[in-house]
């Protein structure tokens, strides 16, 4: 599960995009840092068609008939097979930036959020997908977007079984790349990352409400309990 994530430093991402040549189009009308990003708010994502947008963080599919249900995750081991998810995943995969992500532990009879980050740079790019939906009722279109998981490395297992994909930047291109729509060619970026790639600690339970969305949040509990 991957349902809260923090993006509040783009710096070293916005460079990193320079350098890939992969951004055609901004669209991001703002960056508005955000230390605990919830399900349905705005999520920045560069899409297939390499607009760099912020989508609405829960998925719906263009066939839907309302926005019902919104899954925020796929599991990458059955997404090209179910129909809320295969469609996108042929043709509309993104990259999501964040700066880290929560995960909750139960200890004792509490769940413990823990903030996990990168060790080498300041972002993941996580593999996502997209799609487009109309509103009628608001007449209006809505981009949504979904975060792709796979089972966890070294670093998540203790935690959960469960870890976001991360796309590595000389796999970005291919990643983005609509005509390739085999899961086959796309399975090696399927796989966990590196347990090195990260690390996790203890946070604080204000996380649990996202009405909270400051820097306060990402102080250890303790240093004992880093990983």
């Amino acid at each position: 599960m991957c349902g809260r994530v923090g993006f509040f430093d783009d710096a070293q991402w916005q460079q990193a995009l320079r350098e890939s040549h992969l951004w055609h189009e901004d669209r991001v009308i703002s960056f508005n840092p955000s230390y605990n990003i919830a399900p349905s708010q705005q999520l920045p994502a560069l899409l297939s068609d390499r607009r760099y947008i912020n989508t609405s963080f829960g998925l719906i599919p263009h066939w839907a008939k309302s926005a019902g249900n919104r899954p925020i995750n796929a599991r990458s081991e059955s997404i090209d097979e179910k129909l809320m998810f295969r469609d996108s995943f042929r043709h509309k995969r993104s990259l999501i930036p964040i700066n880290g992500f929560y995960e909750w532990r139960k200890e004792g009879r509490e769940k413990q959020p823990y903030w996990i980050h990168p060790t080498q740079q300041e972002y993941f790019a996580l593999g996502g997908i997209w799609d487009e939906w109309y509103d009628n009722e608001a007449g209006r279109s809505v981009i949504s977007s979904a975060i792709i998981t796979t089972r966890p490395n070294a670093t998540m297992a203790p935690l959960h079984d469960r870890m976001p994909v991360i796309i590595p930047k000389a796999s970005w291109d291919l990643w983005l790349d609509s005509e390739v729509q085999e899961k086959e060619l796309l399975q090696e970026l399927l796989e966990p990352s590196g347990s090195d790639d990260m690390t996790a600690y203890r946070v604080s339970t204000r996380v649990n409400s996202p009405v909270n969305d400051d820097a306060s949040l990402l102080l250890p509990m303790r240093a004992a309990t880093l990983f």
